[in-house]
């Protein structure tokens, strides 16, 4: 690789982008390519840490590899491979958990929430996976990490864990930086304003997925909730209004002043098709690459392969030398 900087970022196979997701952060990795060198990981490793159906990993694994695709990651400018087909981040797991202290792990916050929500299944796993996660990260002695607020202990962990590493046995990884990325507009709940949109809402209306088809999409705008003053004005108190202008902006480009004097005088159900009818249209390449993508498995799967070719190639280096430099006998 050239001397750009190097990203590594990796995606839980946990079902398809939100609206949010999309605007937030996934639609802005495609532009990081050409500044940086990317690799990207589908973490299927990671997610079995909450039990999960066999069949429906494999299918979001798969589904989560073409939407990055879908969603602008070049497979000829970035790596992008599924975690479990690299064995360098379980083999690199085992010597960094050996640098990590019990404490250390018993005070991530992940560990404890997620704990509460599956009380029945505490497994060791979900106590050492930020281990693995560190791992994913020096694996490539990457310089720098997108995180959002809840992935930023484990990063700080992450170079703990190098530090503690580089004191025994000598400068060797690299401490990876947060990458703060441009953030994207802030995406709410269609029926709850003042809550993110979240894949995990239980009111299928209130999230948009971004396969979600045309007609789909306008529906769920057509009952986004909105105020009694049928202005198309953002202001303070109309968190509704707001939102959707939020959204319409995002999508067409429009400020928030064009977009109050597009609607000056017309009622909300104008606007609201209006914005259903824009984010449909925006999000149609992405669906129709996604379906291509999805319906050619031959095609999916010689990605993937290169991709986990490629990635083990670049990873082995950097851990072979790190057997070497812990004391085990190299075998060749």
């Amino acid at each position: 690789m050239d001397d750009k900087k190097l990203i590594f970022s990796g995606i839980q196979p946990t079902g398809t982008f939100t609206l949010g997701n999309y605007i937030g952060a996934v639609r802005n990795w495609g532009p990081l390519q050409d500044e940086y060198n990317c690799i990207y990981s589908v973490v299927n490793m990671h997610a079995i840490t909450v039990r999960q159906d066999p069949a429906a990993l494999r299918k979001n694994t798969l589904d989560s590899y073409a939407l990055l695709m879908a969603c602008g990651i070049d497979i000829n400018k970035s790596i992008l491979f599924i975690q479990s087909h690299v064995k360098t981040h379980a083999e690199l797991n085992w010597i960094l958990g050996c640098c990590t202290q019990f404490g250390e792990l018993s005070r991530m916050t992940q560990f404890k929430e997620k704990s509460q929500r599956h009380p029945d299944d505490i497994n060791a796993g979900l106590f050492t996976y930020p281990v693995l996660m560190a791992a994913d990260i020096l694996a490539y002695n990457a310089d720098l990490v997108p995180v959002g607020i809840d992935q930023k202990q484990h990063l700080e962990l992450a170079r703990n864990i190098a530090q503690r590493f580089n004191q025994r046995y000598g400068d060797f990884f690299t401490l990876p930086e947060p990458y703060i990325a441009e953030v994207g507009a802030k995406v709410m709940s269609l029926q709850d304003p003042t809550k993110k949109m979240s894949k995990s809402d239980e009111n299928p209306n209130a999230v948009i997925s971004i396969l979600d088809d045309k007609d789909t999409i306008i529906r769920k705008f057509k009952r986004a909730v909105t105020d009694s003053e049928a202005e198309v004005a953002y202001r303070e108190g109309k968190d509704g209004i707001n939102n959707l202008m939020t959204i319409y902006s995002s999508v067409t480009g429009k400020d928030f002043a064009a977009i109050e004097s597009e609607f000056a005088g017309k009622g909300y159900g104008d606007f609201k098709l209006a914005v259903g009818e824009a984010v449909a249209d925006h999000l149609e390449p992405v669906r129709t690459e996604f379906a291509r993508l999805s319906g050619d498995k031959a095609y999916l799967k010689e990605c993937y392969t290169a991709g986990a070719e490629k990635a083990l190639r670049y990873s082995q280096r950097i851990v072979l030398k790190a057997y070497h430099k812990v004391g085990f006998v190299d075998l060749k």
